[in-house]
């Protein structure tokens, strides 16, 4: 295969930074499903087709379903004229539908690729491949695995609802806690095909993430043409997200990472709405649009612990598109319900976790339509009148989502997602910068503001000049149509509620919002502020891009859409893939390098061989998920964040790295359970973060205690009255070897064994050390 470049992974202190939000578990979705049905007959009605056989939308025509001259099954989307024969159209869309398919395979071979030459992942022993699932990765990598091991799957099931070896002394419900239902599936599924013999485990769950991201660049593609109305955009849309791999995912060595899972059906989501809203609609359509957008919001929700904060701006949008009459007021209500009733089925399956009915998304939704109902006279006046009537709606539904929220958090004793909070008023100096959740957060890049380097390199690839110049536009064009809305007289304003209270409301949303619909259709102005409030979302922090980056390659094919501008765009993308994209990817692909960790390798042998196997282990987050994953052992914490009493036992845990005296590290530690403790030299001696941002100076100022190093401390801190435990240990004086005794140590690792405490005098037996 060539020569490789042997890499050895980053001994980064990564390891103690806090993981994503929540996770969760169980139940069965009746009462939530029979409410969608309700919402999608609701919303069935007879769409409006208005005087004319044909609507017009900037550059795009939209033919009503089933009119003379249409196609069976074939709508706008083709990339040919409307006077062609059915039988060259439904050619036209046969091809658009091969190339989204082609497209697809060629971004789940780039990053199967990218993943096989970045680690020679085949040649790489099985203990390798675990390690390679770095930090919550790896913890999530070893449900699957568990399940598999297990006799059966009713076995597997049972110990995963009554976990006991990821916190010591504690049995959780893993189902409840962690969105870990693909794991569930997966293995199953593995359990249950043929396949054994010919797949191994580990090949059949990274090939199913890998695949996701073909479903996640058809879900692009069918958005891009749903907008544009031709499949050529579809392809642009597709081509920038493959050329912005780098800036649009990062599955390829996060493989098991929540958001690798969610982010297709998001999409879908996305896609599905965007059909949901177009103009001349059919009723069958609708409702089928409806229950799409309801089933992919569960397997959004089930699989990401964001789910919640990801719906909430969602809301948002459908909350803005309301109040500037882009969407019908039975269209808005219908989502609104469907958001709900996901919510709803997600709670079930996750044994009723008491973190969804406390979310800021159902409280939001709920105030949204109560104020709704008890101001019918929200859309009718002049536009002073409007503007004053649409300032106090916002703040009657903000505060009563704040009150709603607080008395349900209240009575349900949720608190588990507080850190979120305190993440976000300290992020923008609305609460105090010393608190150590909080501070994890705002020390990793990947929470702080978007880098302007991933525009240049969004430039590079001319997706963010199209990108731009449509903003630009559709923005100028919202602003217009929302003045003219806003600006509508109480006889347009009666007349739409008349038009809805017959059951009308299924195409525009009503003849003010019909008429907006010729200049701003509501799926086009969904998407406007979808990827607006998104990108606003990215830029505050970077680990949002993901959720921008594609949606705006699919976006940006709006402005292009038109023959002169997309041929150049595409003349342009063929020009520079020649000197440009395809040897970039090329290189990406090609590059080969090899995973070298043998310290990792050699620390997880022994405590395979020679610890017992409920041996508990403390340590850092990242290292204690691969612990559990390579060896089975029983952890004290680990990287699942999403939990106030793991998040205190942690802060306890990592003492080991701060100013404290052994008896006191002792002392937690054995409260944890803890038999051994890993100390690791990249967390205790750390340098990749700043003065103030390592671990041990957040320990530090969490215990008031005065900074290592030269720079400045506040004035209230003092000097520690100990030395750093993780360097004082090593010296094996008296006071600590009558506590710890080193069981193994390597040039990375140092791990040491607990004993327990014995009355002054009596001796001890002491364990040999094993050095290497």
């Amino acid at each position: 295969m060539g020569l490789r470049k042997r890499v050895k992974p980053q001994r980064q202190p990564q390891s103690h930074r806090a993981a994503p939000v929540s996770e969760l578990a169980g139940g069965r979705p009746s009462h939530a499903s029979g409410a969608v049905a309700a919402a999608a007959a609701a919303d069935g009605g007879p769409a409006r087709t208005g005087s004319s056989a044909v609507q017009q939308r900037g550059t795009r025509t939209f033919p009503p379903p089933g009119g003379a001259g249409d196609c069976p099954g074939v709508g706008c989307g083709s990339a040919v004229p409307s006077r062609w024969p059915c039988r060259l159209r439904s050619v036209s869309m046969a091809a658009g539908l091969m190339l989204a398919a082609v497209l697809a395979l060629a971004q789940a071979w780039c990053v199967n690729s990218i993943h096989e030459n970045l680690l020679w992942f085949s040649k790489l022993m099985e203990v390798e491949r675990e390690i390679s699932f770095r930090t919550e990765c790896g913890l999530y990598y070893s449900y699957y695995k568990q399940m598999l091991q297990a006799p059966t799957i009713g076995q597997g099931l049972w110990d995963l609802v009554h976990d006991n070896m990821t916190e010591s002394k504690r049995t959780i419900n893993l189902l409840e806690r962690m969105n870990i239902y693909q794991e569930v599936f997966l293995s199953v599924l593995y359990r249950v095909l043929p396949i054994e013999g010919y797949l191994e485990p580990i090949y059949f769950y990274i090939y199913t993430v890998f695949s996701l991201q073909a479903v996640y660049v058809i879900a692009l593609y069918l958005t891009a043409w749903l907008l544009s109305g031709t499949w050529l955009a579809g392809v642009l849309a597709a081509v920038w997200y493959i050329l912005n791999r780098v800036d649009t995912t990062r599955v390829e060595f996060t493989i098991s990472l929540r958001e690798n899972w969610s982010m297709p059906f998001l999409a879908l989501q996305v896609a599905a709405i965007t059909c949901y809203l177009r103009p001349q609609l059919s009723a069958l359509l609708k409702r089928v649009m409806v229950w799409l957008v309801f089933v992919t919001s569960v397997c959004f929700c089930l699989t990401w612990q964001f789910n919640q904060f990801i719906l909430l701006v969602q809301a948002l949008v459908l909350f803005s598109m309301d109040a500037l009459d882009l969407i019908s007021a039975r269209q808005v209500t219908t989502l609104y319900l469907v958001q709900v009733c996901s919510l709803l089925c997600v709670w079930l399956l996750q044994f009723c976790n008491s973190m969804i009915l406390g979310s800021l998304v159902l409280s939001f939704i709920m105030s949204a339509l109560f104020v709704k109902y008890y101001q019918p006279g929200l859309k009718s006046g002049g536009l002073l009148a409007r503007l004053a009537k649409l300032v106090l709606h916002t703040l009657l539904v903000l505060s009563l989502t704040g009150i709603l929220n607080y008395f349900t958090k209240k009575a349900l004793q949720v608190r588990s997602d507080e850190h979120i909070f305190k993440f976000i008023k300290s992020k923008f100096g609305l609460g105090p910068t010393r608190d150590f959740d909080a501070s994890l957060y705002l020390c990793e890049d990947a929470f702080g503001p978007l880098p302007m380097d991933t525009l240049e390199r969004l430039g590079g690839t001319l997706l963010l000049y199209p990108y731009v110049l449509t903003m630009g536009g559709l923005i100028a064009v919202l602003a217009v149509v929302a003045l003219r809305n806003l600006s509508g007289s109480k006889a347009k304003e009666a007349s739409v509620a008349e038009e809805e209270r017959k059951g009308g409301g299924g195409g525009g949303g009503g003849g003010e919002v019909a008429g907006a619909s010729a200049i701003l259709s509501p799926d086009l102005a969904y998407n406007l502020l979808h990827t607006l409030f998104f990108g606003l979302l990215a830029f505050s922090t970077m680990r949002m891009k993901y959720i921008w980056t594609g949606h705006m390659c699919a976006v940006a094919t709006y402005s292009v859409c038109a023959q002169e501008p997309l041929t150049l765009v595409l003349r342009l993308i063929r020009c520079h893939s020649k000197t440009m994209f395809w040897p970039q990817i090329m290189k990406e692909v090609s590059e080969l390098r090899e995973f070298y960790d043998p310290d990792t390798v050699e620390l997880m042998n022994w405590i395979s061989s020679d610890t017992p196997q409920r041996a508990v282990f403390a340590g850092s987050m990242q290292l204690l998920a691969g612990i559990k994953l390579c060896t089975g052992r029983v952890l004290t914490n680990h990287p699942h964040y999403e939990d106030r009493d793991l998040r205190e036992r942690t802060k306890q845990v990592y003492q080991v790295y701060a100013q404290r005296s052994p008896e006191e590290v002792h002392r937690v530690l054995r409260a944890a359970g803890a038999d051994y403790v890993v100390l690791e030299d990249s967390v205790c001696y750390e340098r990749r973060h700043a003065r103030g941002c390592r671990l041990r100076d957040l320990l530090d100022l969490d215990n008031g205690h005065i900074m290592d190093g030269p720079g400045e401390n506040d004035p209230d801190l003092v000097p520690a009255a100990n030395p750093r435990f993780c360097e004082a240990v090593k010296t094996d004086s008296p006071v600590y070897s009558a506590l710890f005794t080193q069981a193994f140590r390597n040039k990375t690792f140092h791990v040491y064994r607990l004993k327990k405490k014995r009355k002054r005098g009596s001796k001890s037996s002491a364990e040999p050390t094993r050095t290497h």
